[in-house]
């Protein structure tokens, strides 16, 4: 829209409304500024840009209403003088920087929401403004404490959001004073300590949410004599103790629970309590808490919708009354002790998601229930066949897991009749035989994305044999494909190419026998390539500067019979490998999916081995900024390439095992990021350029033995830190950590660097502690691979293995702190923003 109007024609505007009216470009900012202006309402013009100028004095403005609306800068501090301004909506905007002191001024505000900008900084004080009924800053990233409101003088207070901000401290116990209050929301921040004991009683609070902070000791008693409360979410803290589910008997109105992720020991007994006593309830999370047994007054909840009782030390067997709730539709028992189905539950007509993943389940595979449209049953002791008729009713289906069982026999061709299905995940089990043609033609999508069917297709650690089928569909949707660790032979398919929105494609570990597939540069979205431990032959030099994959970030070729010289044709335009550290997104690679009658999606978290530093690593989360590049065990020769000077985000290289020549390049000092560097059993020359430990201050593992290198090996930086190993096989090189000492040296000559100079090396890394951790975590892995997938222990794995991996690739920690902020921001405000549409 152009304005074409004048200010001055305005000069007498009382109210301006323009909501929800699809206006466009950039707003007048001297509209602001009429002093007999009393009303604005642009909201709900995602595409009108604009921002707020300087007020004038005693402005007569009452009511600002942006939200939605593309507003950005900062907000002037002179907004402090608009002395009559009751309401204020500036919601999903643009807004940056801190919100003025100068809002302290507004004695006439009473509702107040600045929710879903980039406001950063404290929150100033709002004592002075009594009337407040409604504060929403939620999703900002407000930063310090919450103490400089004298939140007992808003006696008119109905709703309070700070939810998603960074705000820490305690939280003060007054808000728990205020008569008015029914909506407190401070989850998703980093407060701490512990919730005080109050002593008045908000008797009219209906939500309270701290979920997601930092909050400890046992939960308050008051909390459970809120006699309004409908939702209470105190999940993702760190409340310990004894709790007795009999406290709730008394919250009648309380339909929403959730005590998730504490670590509470749940006591319920059902003796000298009623069944029929307590609440309703329509959702009760209690996940990874201590409660060992399921409460019997579940048996009488009529309305209950969500029940997750995943990771909660349950044994024995599942109850028949489970299959018998009419209203459920999301089941969470994972991660428990379960054995034994009191009896299956094909009858279920009614419950949508379950889950029972990581338990003991064993004996034959159930029939699976009619309605159900997400399943997992993996991680279990399932031993049988897949039988024919497993799908035969299940026409529903979206997600089916059935990893790491005993699972053996062929995969039945029935399965191609759930033709719904998003994620298929056979993987680790021991079947045998061809891979039906069927359920690669399953993976043709509609016109548009959102209407694929198969996305996920995981058949890896298996037995099976015979060719991958060249029946990929000309409208492929698959996301992943993972066919590694089976038998599988032939020639690798070329109507892949057609699946234009892979990925993640991993085929290693099996018998393949092609050349290198270079109809794959069709696909730009793939962003991990493993084609590792097959027969591939031939050169890699089909990929020209039309060859663009700009998300391909792990390329695995090690172990194959590739030859030939490595050119700029062998690699394309690898623009991952190339961004600068700053450049780089943050996300973990995984496939969403929506399914819109399950009223929200799911994600499906793609897995992958490796080998890096010498050590056999399962990355049960794969970032987006971990660069790898391994070629090794292959017969390339001639030089190293220059292009990989060009790949300043690579993380780990692997060039081991070839045949190259020549002299180690200096421009492999350019790799600032590298952190595994292996040249191991090659035939270069020539001596190790200072250039490399001048300017890979990340290295952690270096191996250049077994060439025909040269010279004194540096003694700087992180060099000083190699073992003897790094260096073997060089009768040429010489100098520490070597017994052989350089030409004109004295015995002392070659000792270690000193204290002093290794402090300044850049990182220190204790390989004593580092020794031992890895030598267990991966050790343990190898020997139980499937314990790495048990959701039992899924958060406290995921956390230990973070450390241990940041300590093994300490610069995509320090990449990863950066980018945190930024990143969460980012998703919070996408999430809302999408939130918001479906709501319209």
């Amino acid at each position: 829209m152009v304005w074409i109007y004048q200010c001055k024609d305005l000069k007498n505007l009382t109210t301006l409304i323009f909501s929800d009216s699809s206006l466009n470009g950039n707003f007048p900012e001297r509209i602001f500024q009429i002093p007999t202006l009393q009303m604005v309402d642009l909201s709900d013009n995602d595409q009108l840009e604009g921002f707020l100028p300087e007020f004038l004095s005693n402005g007569s403005l009452q009511t600002l209403v942006l939200g939605r609306a593309f507003f950005s800068r900062s907000l002037p501090y002179s907004i402090g003088n608009l002395k009559l301004l009751s309401e204020v909506d500036l919601s999903f905007c643009n807004f940056s920087g801190e919100i003025p002191k100068s809002m302290a001024n507004l004695t006439k505000l009473f509702h107040l929401d600045l929710s879903m900008n980039r406001f950063v900084g404290p929150i100033p004080s709002l004592s002075m403004s009594k009337n407040l009924k409604t504060i929403s800053l939620g999703n900002n990233d407000l930063t310090g404490q919450i103490t400089s409101t004298r939140w007992v003088d808003l006696l008119n207070l109905e709703t309070l959001d700070l939810s998603y901000n960074s705000l820490e401290g305690s939280i003060p116990v007054s808000l728990f004073s205020l008569p008015s209050l029914q909506e407190l929301h401070l989850q998703n921040n980093q407060f701490s300590s512990q919730l005080d004991e109050f002593s008045t009683t908000p008797y009219l609070l209906t939500h309270l949410d701290l979920s997601h902070n930092n909050l400890e000791g046992q939960i308050p008693m008051p909390v459970f004599k809120l006699p309004s409360l409908g939702l209470l979410d105190l999940s993702s803290n760190h409340f310990n103790g004894s709790w007795q589910f009999s406290m709730t008997q008394k919250l009648k109105d309380l339909t929403f629970l959730d005590l998730s992720y504490n670590d509470l020991s749940i006591e319920y007994s059902g003796i000298n309590f009623s069944l029929f006593s307590f609440p309703q309830f329509s959702t009760l999370r209690l996940a990874s808490n201590k409660l060992k047994r399921f409460p019997d007054f579940l048996q009488n909840q009529s309305a209950l919708n969500i029940l997750d009782l995943s990771n909660c030390q349950i044994h024995g067997q599942i109850p028949h009354w489970i299959w018998e709730f009419t209203t459920l539709n999301h089941l969470n028992l994972s991660s428990n002790y379960l054995v034994t189905l009191e009896r299956p539950f094909l009858n279920v007509s009614f419950t949508r998601v379950v889950d029972l993943s990581s338990n003991k389940l064993q004996g034959p595979l159930p029939i699976l229930p009619f309605f159900i449209e997400y399943l997992d049953l993996s991680t279990n002791n399932f031993h049988s066949s897949i039988p024919t008729s497993i799908i035969k009713s299940m026409v529903n289906i979206h997600f089916l897991s059935l990893s790491s069982n005993k699972l053996y026999g062929n995969i039945p061709k029935s399965i191609c009749n759930a033709t719904g299905l998003r994620v298929l995940d056979l993987s680790n089990n021991f079947l045998s035989g061809t891979v039906p043609h069927c359920i690669f033609e399953m993976s043709e999508t509609g016109p548009v994305l959102t209407e694929a069917i198969l996305g996920v297709l995981n058949l890896r650690e298996n037995n099976l044999s015979g060719k991958i089928p060249d029946a990929f569909q000309t409208n492929c949707g698959l996301q992943t494909l993972d066919l590694g660790e089976n038998q599988l032979e032939g020639k690798f398919p070329k109507s892949l190419a057609k699946c234009k929105y892979l990925e993640f494609l991993d085929t290693g570990n099996n018998k393949i026998e092609d050349t290198f597939p270079c109809y794959l540069k069709k696909i730009s979205m793939l962003r991990v390539l493993v084609l590792q431990s097959n027969k591939f032959y031939g050169p890699v030099d089909c990929l020209d500067s039309n060859a663009t994959w700009p998300m391909l970030q792990i390329i695995n070729l090690a172990s194959n019979n590739f030859s030939g010289k490595l050119t700029e044709k062998s690699f394309g335009v690898l623009k991952a490998f190339m961004a600068n550290k700053d450049e780089a997104e943050l996300e973990l690679i995984h496939q969403q999916f929506l399914i819109f009658s399950l009223e929200y999606g799911f994600d499906y978290q793609d897995k992958l081995r490796i080998i890096a530093k010498g050590l056999s690593l399962n990355l049960v989360k794969i970032l987006t900024i971990f660069i790898v590049l391994d070629l090794s065990c292959n017969n390339f020769n001639g030089p190293l390439p220059k292009e990989i000077g060009n790949f300043k985000s690579l993380y780990v290289l692997n060039l081991s095992h070839n045949v190259f020549t020549g002299n180690i390049p200096k421009f492999l000092g350019k790799l600032s990021n590298l952190e595994s560097l292996d040249l191991s059993g090659n035939e270069l020359t020539g001596g190790i350029p200072v250039e490399l430990a001048d300017c890979l201050i990340f290295l952690s593992f270096l191996n250049l033995s077994f060439n025909q290198l040269s010279g004194k090996i540096p003694q700087i930086k992180q060099f000083a830190t190699f073992p003897k190993s790094s260096y073997k096989g060089n009768i040429g090189l010489c100098g520490f950590p070597l017994e052989e000492q350089c030409t004109g040296e004295g015995p002392g000559s070659s000792t270690p660097p000193s204290e002093e100079f290794d402090s300044n090396s850049g990182i220190e890394i204790d390989w004593n502690f580092l020794s031992v951790e890895l030598g267990f975590v991966f050790g343990f892995g190898i020997a139980i691979g499937p314990l790495m997938f048990w959701k039992r222990w899924r958060m406290c794995y995921y956390k230990h293995a973070d450390e241990i991996f940041f300590k093994i690739f300490p610069r995509l920690y320090i990449t990863i702190e950066n980018h945190r902020r930024q990143a969460r921001m980012n998703h919070r405000r996408k999430a809302h923003r999408n939130q918001g549409r479906r709501h319209e």
